[in-house]
């Protein structure tokens, strides 16, 4: 009976203990969200006790930082900026080259093995699809062959050629690509009418006996039988340039230029071919070439932006009536970008293209405070002071604008931290970390002084734009009809009380939502519309989810209509047959001469089309009839003594590197390239093949590594699409952990994750459908959504979590009344200003205006139609509760007394005040 009794007290304590628990952190909860609403009041006060300086400090700021915008520096080095700072690939190539010299790969046509270096590439084609290797074509290739290595470069003192500036071989000529060797043949055996000259694909073999691959040098190749190519729809030719000092990169870089001049001559006067330069700086100057062709379409943005503000804050009355404040809206946002631009510039930072987005995040955050500011004045009693009228606004608005510029700056601020493995992603956060800091900054001084100085202007009965005193109701009487239409105004005498109140309700958007779109989205015919309409959009949502793909070509981060994009649509044209030349490193001393090993080594190369010095020695072991699994001693021997001495191994000679010790000579490393055959997806296929190679160099008892420049590129895509997934959760942590402190019911942390979610769902399925892929650029506008959702959904919760007694719905109207005009203000301007983005001729701003317009969409769509419908129906409830009397609330009786004709006093009704 004793341990019963125990347990049920212990179980009575505990309940206890937990209702004084939530009391406490319900209690604990009020006073801070008390304390905040009366600190941020006091500073609404002294903001407004001071508008001259807090007006004037933030833009001498801004003019003072920004001017040193004047000589901003731009980011050069495109894998700097987009390739993983640690990655496995970097890590590859630097023992690569500490095997390998750079130079010493460039004697054959594997040209990027290590690095891409300075370098100029041409394909050249035919509108027809002619045969390239026809008599006339062969003469047009070497014509412009040799109009290249005729290229001049003007130095002071010196006129540099490509003879000066090329990668020699070593017999100190020039390097060129092979398959100008064989156009020279095939010219000579024309000439001499042989016939017995052919070609093969993707291997040949030149007159000495030199083993040359063709398959990035030949495309849209057609083959008789044993591979012999009957024709040929294009040739690409690469020159290779020295960069050994700064001298030299400078002439080579003016070479590039001079060399896609020269090519595009050659093509006017032979316009019967196509030609497609392409340099080792095109991708560079075409990724910043976006900002140059945005800035009319910016222009035309900022415009239209700041036609629309002021629009939004305008209204029929004259007084109350504030376009200014959404132009000074806008201002308080450039504002707070210029002064982080100059911080950044003054920091040593430098510009790149992906700083376009940067102002839309700004737009996005910045332009909501403001009209949150000023739907917030409008519910302010017009007979208060000024100053009175300020301190409620902060105390209204400020407390939300706050945690929302937090979470911004959590979440920016995490992609802004060393962890961030793509410097892009890392600056563009840091950049926008101090934008909104300063944004917030100037929220609260320059534009909270702006509100002051038009409440003067109200209070005084000036006109909102002229600032010229409307005059009174009888004397606009005597005026023309457009002098009354102009200075239209309700003057507080003439009205009642009730009428005071509902002054700014002659504001367009407030009477859309008030009388006609809360009651029409909270009827009971439309809520099953409204979920069914969900319903679909998650459907959609989830199916494009499950198709989303990496994005993996760099030529979609650069302007279209440029050098890179058409090289590379032709190069994925013609030349998608095999992959790139992947460099097979064996970086310590094997038994070569084990035929076990060799049968690894064979079988870890299947499959692809291999140019190897051990396949060759192999071979050339055999026709000699000589067994391949010779002793050590004989083997190595017999390879250094072939490599020396016999002429077909000449050009094999840096594959391997041989080292002597206690006197015998032994294999320390070697090389061999492979080429994998490849569909039209050639990127995708790539990167398995890497990951492929990868995994078995790890298993194999053979340690080796594989290694292509484009590999740097590829390593980036698990930090791609780890990063939004890191941002979403610490964002909700975030969220999470604040809400149990500043907000006052947990509720609206709940309400606010799951919409976060629905939105974040549904903006990567359907940009995946809208065929966008993830890359930097849509990471960062992923991890912008984040906050633009926070920014519009939250105190449309709040506002209903913590609304008390009448219905759900009448909580929902209340939102949507209370916040709904900011947000639609907001989303209006936000939609206007993307609009011309979507015109910008670069792949870049297309990813960042689909990106952008899906979030801004998306959020509208659960802002007004799904969280005004859900909420009517799920937590908390909204019970009546009865009052209880208080003298502040005590129902008066007024006794009504009726005269009869006798004279007689008789109550007759009582009547409730």
């Amino acid at each position: 009976m004793v341990l019963p009794r125990l347990w049920e007290s212990f179980r009575f304590h505990r309940a206890r203990l937990a209702l004084l628990s939530c009391f406490c952190t319900r209690m604990l909860r009020q006073v801070l969200h008390r304390g905040l609403k009366t600190s941020f009041a006091r500073l609404g006060h002294f903001v407004a006790s001071h508008p001259v300086f807090f007006a004037s400090a933030p833009v001498l700021i801004s003019i003072l930082l920004g001017a040193s915008f004047s000589r901003y520096q731009i980011e050069e080095s495109v894998e700097y900026l987009l390739a993983p700072k640690h990655s496995l690939a970097k890590i590859e190539r630097n023992l690569v080259n500490s095997l390998f010299p750079v130079n010493r790969s460039k004697h054959r046509l594997y040209s990027d093995l290590q690095t891409p270096g300075r370098y100029g590439r041409v394909i050249i084609t035919s509108f027809v699809k002619a045969n390239m290797l026809d008599q006339h074509h062969t003469d047009l290739i070497l014509k412009l062959h040799s109009a290249v290595t005729r290229i001049q470069v003007q130095r002071p003192g010196f006129n540099y050629t490509f003879a000066h500036i090329c990668i020699l071989s070593n017999d100190k000529s020039c390097i060129v690509d092979d398959i100008v060797h064989v156009l020279k043949e095939l010219k000579a055996s024309r000439v001499s009418n042989q016939t017995n000259f052919a070609i093969t694909y993707p291997i040949t073999h030149l007159k000495d006996g030199k083993e040359v691959y063709n398959g990035h040098q030949l495309g849209g190749v057609t083959v008789h039988s044993k591979d012999r190519v009957k024709s040929a729809e294009a040739v690409q030719l690469t020159y290779y340039l020295q960069a050994i000092n700064s001298l030299n990169d400078m002439v080579a870089e003016k070479w590039e230029s001079n060399f896609c001049d020269t090519v595009q001559l050659f093509q006017k006067s032979n316009p019967n071919v196509t030609m497609y330069p392409f340099t080792s700086s095109s991708l560079q100057e075409d990724f910043q070439k976006t900002s140059r062709v945005s800035e009319r379409y910016l222009t035309t943005s900022l415009v239209l932006v700041v036609t629309l503000a002021m629009l939004c804050c305008s209204m029929q009355d004259c007084v109350r009536s504030k376009p200014w404040l959404g132009l000074l809206g806008l201002l308080t946002v450039s504002l707070a970008t210029l002064t982080a631009a100059g911080i950044i510039n003054l920091t040593g930072g430098k510009y790149n293209s992906t700083f376009l987005g940067i102002p839309f995040i700004m737009l996005g955050h910045g332009l909501y405070g403001t009209f949150e500011m000023l739907s917030s004045w409008r519910k302010t009693r017009e007979d208060q002071h000024v100053k009175e009228r300020t301190a409620a606004v902060f105390a209204d608005s400020m407390l939300s604008f706050s945690l929302t510029t937090a979470m911004y700056l959590v979440t920016f601020g995490i992609g802004a931290s060393p962890f961030t493995n793509v410097e892009a992603a890392r600056i563009f956060c840091c950049n926008s970390c101090i934008a909104i800091f300063f944004n917030y900054l100037y929220v609260l001084s320059f534009y909270g002084s702006s509100l002051v100085f038009t409440g003067y202007i109200e209070n005084n009965y000036q006109h909102s734009i002229f600032c010229r005193k409307v005059p009174k109701p009888e004397v606009l009487q005597e005026k023309p009809a457009w002098y009354r239409f102009l200075l239209t105004a309700k003057f507080s005498e003439d009205t009642t009380e009730s009428e005071e109140t509902n002054s700014y309700e002659s504001h367009l958007l407030v009477c859309f939502l008030k009388r006609y779109y809360c009651d029409w989205i909270t009827n009971t015919y439309v809520k099953p519309f409204v979920v069914l309409f969900y319903l679909i959009y998650i459907s959609f949502a989830l199916m494009g989810y499950l198709q989303v793909n990496e994005e993996s070509d760099l030529s979609n981060i650069v302007a279209t209509a440029t050098r890179t994009m058409e090289y590379t649509a032709a190069q994925q044209k013609y030349f998608s047959n095999y992959s790139p030349v992947i460099g097979f490193y064996i970086y310590e001393s094997i038994e070569y001469w084990n035929m076990t090993v060799q049968d690894d080594m064979l079988e870890y190369t299947k499959g692809f089309v291999r140019i190897s010095w051990f396949e060759s020695y192999l071979n050339y072991l055999r026709k000699l009839n000589i067994s391949t699994g010779l002793p050590r001693k004989n083997f190595t021997d017999t390879l250094r003594n072939s490599f020396l001495k016999t002429p077909q191994f000449a050009h094999f000679s840096e594959d391997i590197i041989f080292s002597k010790k206690y006197n015998e000579v032994e294999v320390v490393a070697s090389r061999m390239f492979l080429v994998a055959k490849t569909m039209e997806t050639k990127r995708e296929e790539l990167y398995r093949l890497l990951e492929t190679l990868r995994k078995l160099s790890l298993k194999s008892k053979v340690k080796f590594i594989v290694f292509n420049p484009s590999f740097v590129y590829m390593d980036r895509y698990a930090s791609y699409v780890g990063a939004p997934l890191q941002n979403s959760c610490i964002s909700a942590l975030f969220l999470l952990f604040f809400s149990a402190f500043l907000v006052a019911d947990s509720l609206i942390n709940v309400w606010l994750t799951l919409t976060v979610a629905s939105v974040e769902f549904g903006v990567i399925g359907f940009m995946t459908l809208w065929k966008v892929e993830l890359d930097c650029i849509s990471v960062l506008c992923l991890i912008y959504g984040i906050n633009y959702t926070v920014d519009n959904c939250a105190p449309l919760l709040s506002t209903f979590v913590l609304g008390k007694d009448f219905t759900r719905t009448k909580w929902v109207k209340n939102a949507l009344e209370v916040h709904g005009v900011a947000i639609l203000q907001s989303y209006l301007c936000y939609i206007v200003g993307l609009i011309p983005l979507a015109a910008v001729p670069s792949n870049l701003t297309r990813t960042l205006f689909r990106c952008l317009f899906l979030i801004a969409l998306v959020t509208f769509f659960h802002c007004f139609a799904i969280l005004p419908v859900i909420l009517t129906f799920v937590p908390p409830s909204k019970k009546k509760r009865k009052e209880k009397k208080t003298p502040e609330n005590r129902e008066e009786i007024e006794c009504v007394e009726m005269v009869d004709m006798d004279s007689t006093r008789v109550v007759d009704q009582i009547t409730t005040v």
